[in-house]
């Protein structure tokens, strides 16, 4: 080739440097798939840069410590499970049984998109006080929007916290073992409807006549 065809040959297009927001969510897919295929456990921050194809600084600059990656993860499966069960709620109609309907099918929904991810992420949240913190955090605003769908259909005292909490337990335990193939995933959210409609129906039962 000439000197002439080789000044002609168009130079290779520079590498697009990503947004901060861009590379964090590049970030966050290649954790997810990592804990997917191998586990919380093999989740370093070390590795993560290196399946990511980055250098450990850019890893460490977004998320300092492997529990920063944790909560990150968790705040990212928390952010998605919010806006899939809003949706919903704002096409369902304004009956318990279909809001109970729409809260059981959304939650064992988003855990099944995560697989046996969430499962490994919320227990290694467990272990330290401050994940454990962003964890209640995450619960408690899912928590306060079943109060506030649900609590048009209770009674005068509403729907206490102890029933709600009992409804998230049963929602957490259907959905891992729905993921695990322990039980269909039309189980999980028929025994969760059911839970939802009885938890609710129980603040009637016992509301003043």
């Amino acid at each position: 080739m000439s000197s002439t065809e080789e000044k002609a040959q168009p130079s290779a297009a520079p590498r697009r440097r990503l947004s901060r927001a861009d590379r964090q969510r590049q970030l966050l897919d290649v954790a997810w798939r990592l804990v997917r295929e191998e586990g919380s456990e093999a989740l370093t921050l070390a590795r993560l840069a290196d399946q990511a194809g980055v250098t450990k600084p850019i890893v460490y600059d977004h998320f300092i410590t492997r529990s920063g990656l944790l909560a990150a993860l968790y705040k990212d499966f928390d952010v998605r499970q919010m806006a899939v069960i809003n949706a919903a709620i704002e096409a369902s109609e304004p009956e318990l049984e279909s809001r109970a309907q729409v809260i059981a099918s959304s939650f064992v929904e988003c855990v099944l998109l995560q697989g046996r991810e969430i499962p490994g992420v919320s227990a290694a949240l467990s272990g330290s006080p401050e994940l454990e913190r962003i964890k209640r955090e995450c619960e408690g605003k899912f928590l306060d929007k079943c109060r506030v769908v649900l609590e048009p259909f209770a009674g005068t005292n509403g729907v206490g916290q102890a029933g709600l909490r009992a409804m998230l337990g049963a929602a957490e335990a259907l959905s891992n073992a729905a993921a695990t193939g322990e039980i269909s995933a039309d189980e999980a959210k028929q025994e969760l409807f059911a839970s939802i409609v009885a938890m609710v129906g129980r603040t009637v039962d016992t509301s003043p006549s």
